[in-house]
């Protein structure tokens, strides 16, 4: 189990005190004050990006996918997967060890080895390593039946160098027919992007992309209604309220589904 050390803010929880959630301590609240201070937009941001999670896993389940895959996930609170979708088998991916600590205790399950899992588990891992991800991931899900791939709010983490496009084509290749790919990415909106150019939402490092490089994550996966859109506009619960905070044209948010072969 990773080693608590109190006086080092873990990025994870800090996304979880952003949400409203308990699973926090003070050093991430006050490290979240001081970015919030910073970045204003900080908060918006974070609840723009689980809101849209929340309609599109409801979607996905509303299409009959009961398993999901998500990856770089932090930890699974405030309303993550298994909640949205509590029959649903789920695996959680994330490589940093004290989410795992947390995500693990949290769940109460297994670490998605060995014999009889359960409906949820966490995975350590690095999510670029698709193969392995999927290698283990497969303890749990069914890869031969449709899977719900989430991709939110880390992909703007990684530079093209380090090859994301090749790890999401992979992760397309690998899922079966019906399967559905739901992404969230930091766009900065009124000047161009490009390599190096850290987004609003970035939690250290990686760069934020134009829409047109985001919509690549989707290859030939068809975009579902309304396309790759902003976060808060993509099937919004409710009409946007004027004056309300528009931090959700930071981020782009979409769904892909790979068609089944024909006659199936």
């Amino acid at each position: 189990m990773a080693e608590f050390d109190p006086h080092t803010p873990n990025v994870a929880r800090m996304y979880d005190y952003l949400l409203g959630g308990h699973d926090n301590y003070a050093v991430d609240r006050e490290a979240t004050e001081r970015l919030v201070a910073l970045v204003p937009q900080a908060v918006p941001l974070a609840r723009a990006n689980r809101g849209f999670l929340r309609r599109a896993v409801r979607h996905l389940a509303d299409a009959g996918v009961r398993q999901f895959l998500d990856l770089g996930s932090g930890l699974p609170t405030q309303g993550s997967v298994h909640e949205i979708v509590p029959d649903a088998r789920v695996v959680y991916v994330d490589r940093d060890p004290v989410v795992a600590a947390h995500a693990r205790a949290l769940l109460g399950e297994h670490d998605g080895e060995g014999p009889g899992p359960g409906r949820r588990a966490f995975l350590q891992a690095d999510l670029l390593d698709a193969d392995e991800v999927l290698r283990r991931a497969s303890a749990v899900l069914d890869l031969g039946r449709p899977v719900g791939v989430l991709l939110v709010g880390i992909l703007h983490f990684i530079p093209d160098a380090d090859g994301p496009y090749a790890m999401v084509a992979r992760l397309r290749e690998a899922v079966a027919p019906g399967s559905h790919l739901v992404i969230t990415h930091s766009v900065t909106p009124g000047r161009p992007a490009g390599p190096g150019r850290v987004a609003p939402i970035a939690r250290g490092g990686g760069a934020d992309r134009p829409p047109a490089a985001i919509r690549r994550f989707f290859g030939d996966f068809a975009l579902v209604e309304p396309g790759l859109v902003h976060a808060a506009d993509w099937r919004p619960d409710r009409p946007r309220l004027a004056g309300e905070p528009g931090a959700g044209s930071y981020l782009m948010a979409g769904v892909g589904w790979k068609h089944p072969i024909r006659g199936e």
